[in-house]
């Protein structure tokens, strides 16, 4: 993709810090980062939403960010970390390449995620919404648009 900045730091032609890589997934120092870091990890493939990640990339991009997570942890002495991917604008995505943040945390980073909690009108609402996505699921070809 020619605008691509993700696309141009896979080809070379923009630098990165890369911290891992195979024939997949391409993972790299984010250079806004959250916290110390802070790392993406991108397929090869340009993908914008990860709806159309195939099976095989997404799981390899959610073990490698599961096994950066633990080297943040014990290597640079964090608490935890979040694994965080927004699809789509609306769920706040900015490069329109799909990426995983590997976002390394301590217990007094003073970084909030700000999540709102919302409460069902009442059961039969919630019940109504876990149909309509249950329903959907049970197409199997739903489950691989």
């Amino acid at each position: 993709m020619g605008n691509c900045i993700f696309c141009k730091i896979i080809a070379g032609d923009i630098p990165s810090v890369k911290i891992y890589e195979d024939d997949l997934i391409y993972a790299f120092l984010d250079i806004a980062p959250i916290n110390p870091g802070h790392v993406l990890v991108i397929p090869k493939e340009h993908h914008e939403s990860a709806s159309t990640i195939p099976e095989a990339t997404a799981g390899r991009m959610f073990r490698i960010g599961s096994r950066i997570g633990i080297a943040l942890k014990r290597e640079l002495d964090y608490d935890a970390y979040n694994l965080h991917l927004a699809d789509g604008t609306a769920a706040g995505q900015v490069v329109m390449h799909a990426h995983l943040h590997v976002v390394p945390r301590g217990v007094e980073d003073n970084f909030h995620w700000n999540w709102r909690q919302l409460t069902y009108a009442d059961d039969a609402a919630r019940a109504a919404v876990a149909e309509k996505l249950v329903r959907r699921l049970a197409d199997a070809s739903e489950i691989q648009k």
